[in-house]
């Protein structure tokens, strides 16, 4: 090779750095040169590299070659978190400020000692060795310092990937890459944990993680780039089909039931219309139902929000402004839920992304 494609080589395989870049962390000097050349200066910015989070794509995808690594399907709150000279700070899928909510994780982030970076995961809280949604509810709304230092839900902040370490951004580095420079930049104790993946799956690693408990899988191509997009890079292997619905209205409670009897529920499809789905009329104690009904009531509207017609007596109807985590068993022919049941609220998706998920 000649002296000038020597140099040209070289400059190809360098990252590509603004001319007040900072210094290059030594574990990504340590990087092979073509995927140096993958790194750029993380632009500044609440979030770092990026604003918003990678999404997995529902698959019913059963075979995978050695391409592909699995993470257990966490059941939880996603969250970015941001540590730069500023401190720490945890940033929800809409960008909310989370800080106050779980202090105890910020607290983890900001004491480590790798310099500035930004990772993703998922803050869930552990009944049994299971992620528990429902009990993660008991913290999802606490701001106060006193009623967070005073509620005995503990969690824990699951990491499972790198988005931009000393001021570099990660993101388009393989997937298996991102996954050894995060095992190896923090230390992960007290509330921080790291998620550990499988480089290989067949059916029986499936069926293991379903009679376990787990939500299911997440598999992840290990050589793809981090994209703020939905995905088919990632996809979700599902135990059980569930969802997120947009709440439209509710029915009047029958006998000792108080609040309401049900929550009629639904999802956007791409014309822009609330298609109805069906109701929820199980999986409620008394304080959940007393307080979604409060939190209905001031959204109360005199006309449904649905395109379809809802054929429901003593229905009520209010502003589709409200999230619901629901499980069911299977969607029937005509587009309704069967034996579905309500698993909790989610503040940290928009109703407006609330769609329909298709296994692809």
């Amino acid at each position: 090779m000649s002296r000038s494609a020597a140099r040209s080589q070289a400059s190809a395989d360098a990252p590509a750095e603004a001319p007040d870049a900072p210094a290059l962390p030594a574990a990504l000097a340590a990087l092979p040169a073509p995927q140096r050349a993958r790194l750029r200066p993380a632009p500044e910015g609440r979030s770092g590299p990026v604003d918003r989070p990678m999404l997995a794509t529902l698959s019913s995808r059963r075979t995978f070659d050695d391409r592909w690594i699995f993470e257990r399907k966490l059941d939880g709150v996603r969250a970015l978190a941001v540590r730069d000279g500023a401190g720490a700070r945890l940033l929800s899928r809409t960008g909310r400020v989370m800080d106050s909510t779980y202090p105890e994780v910020a607290e983890a982030l900001a004491a480590q000692e790798c310099g500035d970076f930004v990772v993703d995961g998922e803050i869930v809280a552990l009944r049994e060795g299971r992620t528990d949604f429902s009990l993660l509810q008991q913290r999802m709304g606490l701001t106060d310092p006193r009623a967070v230092r005073a509620s005995p839900v503990v969690v824990h902040y699951y990491v499972f990937d790198l988005l931009s370490l000393g001021g570099w951004a990660t993101t388009g580095l393989p997937q298996r890459t991102r996954k050894t420079l995060l095992r190896d930049a923090l230390s992960f104790h007290g509330p921080l944990r790291y998620t550990p993946h499988r480089n290989h799956t067949d059916e029986p690693l499936l069926s293991q993680a379903c009679a376990k408990g787990w939500e299911g899988l997440i598999a992840k191509r290990a050589d793809a780039p981090y994209q703020e997009r939905r995905s088919t890079d990632w996809l979700k292997l599902k135990c059980e089909a569930g969802q997120e619905f947009v709440i439209g209205g509710f029915t009047d409670p029958a006998g000792s039931r108080v609040g309401f009897g049900a929550l009629l529920i639904g999802y956007y499809d791409t014309g822009g219309r609330l298609r109805y789905a069906g109701k929820v009329g199980t999986g409620y104690d008394r304080r959940t139902l007393l307080a979604l009904r409060e939190r209905m009531d001031a959204l109360s509207r005199p006309t449904s929000p649905f395109a379809d017609p809802v054929r429901e007596r003593n229905a009520h109807w209010c502003a589709p402004e409200l999230v619901a985590q629901v499980g069911f068993s299977e969607w029937t022919r005509d587009g309704m839920l069967r034996h579905p049941r309500f698993l909790g609220l989610r503040d940290d998706k928009p109703p407006t992304e609330v769609i329909r998920e298709r296994p692809t």
